[in-house]
Parts: structure tokens; C-alpha cells; sequence
């Protein structure tokens, strides 16, 4: 059951409540297929470097999550880490209309090394880019977190709901972040760590975007930065730790039914989430590769 607050619906409607009815069923089926990781390691492909890695349970979870959406919900669009953008006739001029971000294995470096950091994330923005319903599912930490525009941040943890709130005060200050799969960007954002650090006790790194985010929003984190992610790492995450009062900065990028970002767009792109100090310091200090995040 989800909590008063938390949204309800068929997911056949357009509201907040609806599309997280949905995205909670299609965030499921792809964790239901992460959790058929077996004890042995799981095939992979390097995709841009030696860490950045796909295996057939990305693609099979992609596949899991649109089935749910498509089969709702046949006329919106979709915008995948694994299988691209879909458009399907009906979607309106520019798929204008409700579009979802999927990534079906955020943290597939700790999916094939069996750490449990990693998640299945699904999001419905409107056709203004607003975001309404995100979900991230994580089956090996039996945790599911989600939110609604307006509704709340919840989480479900072993079972057992809460509704999130964010940080709370007097246990030292951890941060979180993660680092490019670009050697140069990796090098650039390991000399910044020290000025990061300013104001916190010590620092963590996961290997989830999504996740990070969300353990912003229950508190075990107190604030999230990372430079370069796309907008499916993001997505789910960001409106999660928005609705448990946590303040977050969202890159301008270019949008995904144009073509997204650059690739150096992207790279210079800052995600960020914490107390609004943290959040201002970060805004408006100058970014080594030009401008500010």
C-alpha cells in the first residue's frame, strides 16, 4: 500500500499519483530481473572505458521497465540508458506529453562485483520538463524509495514505509560523490575534493547517482555532487531527496527529445543536493572548466 501523500491511481491518468502508481510497477519488473544475479559474475562489455560496463541485465531490465510503461501507457515516450529514445506515433509534436527516464542498473560496476549499491530508476517528467513521479528500486538492499510532485518522499525499507525527511543534525556531516569515467574529468574532480570537503567530516563514494540522492533524502547522507551524470542517473533520484525537503541543483541540459547534451556538456554539468549553504557555495563558485555549475 502507499501512504496517504504518496499518490495512488491505475497509472492510466496524467497526475503526479497516477504516473507514480505506474513507475513503481515498472521499476519492479526491473529490479525482478536484477534479482536474478546469480552467485557467478555476470557477462559485461566495456562501453567507454574499463569501468563503464553493460551487461544483458541492463538491456533485459530496460526492456522489463518499458514493457510496463508501453503497455499502460502506449503514447509517451521513453528515454532509456540502454535502448535510446522512443517516440511512438501519438506522442504529440516532439513527443510533447509525458516522457519517462529509465535506467534500468544504475551501478552496474557494483551489480557485476555483487556490492548491493545499485538500483533500478524510473521517472515521469510533463511535457515542460517537470518532473512528477520517480521510483528507485534497489532489490539487493531491499529498499524502494519514491516520490510525487507534491506528495512526498517515502521509502520502503525491508518492508518496513517511512516518509523521508532528509538530513538530520548533530552526527557529523558525510558527503557523497562519484567520479567521472573520463580520466582527465576524474583528475580535475580528485583536486577539488579538498575545497568540497570544506564543512564535512569525511566522504563516501557508492557507486550510485540515484541511490546517493535518495540516501540524501532518508538522512543517512548529508549532501550529494557529482560532476557529468546524465539525466537517468538523476532523474528519479533528485525529485525523491526535492520532495523529502532536501535542496537540490539540477544541470540545464540540452533536452533528451533534441538529441541531449554534448558530451562535454554533460561533463561539465554539476548535480547537487544538500542544505541550501552547500547548494549556494557550490553555485557560485568558479568551475575549473569555466563558468560555475
Amino acid at each position: 500500500m502507499i501512504p496517504a501523500g504518496g499518490g495512488s491511481g491505475d497509472g492510466t491518468g496524467s497526475s503526479p499519483g497516477a504516473l507514480l502508481h505506474l513507475a513503481r510497477q515498472a521499476a519492479a519488473a526491473g529490479a525482478e530481473v536484477l534479482a536474478r544475479r546469480g552467485a557467478r559474475t555476470p557477462g559485461a562489455t566495456s562501453k567507454s572505458s574499463d569501468s563503464d560496463w553493460v551487461t544483458a541485465f541492463d538491456v533485459a531490465a530496460e526492456r522489463a521497465v518499458r514493457s510496463v510503461i508501453a503497455t499502460s501507457r502506449p503514447h509517451d515516450a521513453i528515454t532509456g540508458e540502454e535502448l535510446g529514445t522512443t517516440v511512438p506515433p501519438g506522442a504529440g509534436p516532439g513527443g510533447a506529453g509525458i516522457r519517462w527516464s529509465v535506467d534500468p542498473l544504475d551501478g552496474t560496476t557494483n551489480f557485476i562485483r555483487d556490492i548491493a549499491y545499485y538500483a533500478t530508476s524510473v521517472a515521469a517528467a510533463d511535457g515542460d520538463g517537470t518532473w512528477l513521479a520517480g521510483v528507485v528500486h534497489a532489490p539487493a538492499l531491499q529498499r524502494i524509495y519514491w516520490a510525487s510532485r507534491g506528495g512526498g518522499a517515502w521509502l520502503s525499507d525491508r518492508g518496513e514505509v517511512r516518509r523521508l525527511s532528509g538530513p538530520r543534525a548533530g552526527r557529523g556531516r558525510l558527503l557523497a560523490t562519484g567520479f567521472s569515467y573520463d580520466s582527465a574529468v576524474r583528475a580535475d574532480q580528485v583536486g577539488e575534493l579538498g575545497a568540497l570537503l570544506e564543512g564535512f567530516g569525511d566522504l563516501r563514494r557508492l557507486g550510485s547517482a540515484a541511490l546517493d540522492l535518495c540516501m540524501v533524502a532518508d538522512g543517512t547522507l548529508d549532501a550529494f555532487m557529482e560532476r557529468g551524470l546524465n539525466e537517468h542517473d538523476l532523474a528519479a533520484g533528485a525529485l525523491i531527496a526535492e520532495e523529502a525537503g532536501v535542496v537540490v541543483h539540477r544541470p540545464a541540459l540540452a533536452p533528451m527529445l533534441d538529441g541531449g547534451p554534448s558530451e562535454a556538456e554533460r561533463l561539465a554539468a554539476v548535480t547537487a543536493a544538500g542544505s541550501a549553504d552547500f547548494i549556494a557555495r557550490l553555485t557560485r563558485t568558479p568551475h575549473p572548466t569555466g563558468g560555475t555549475p
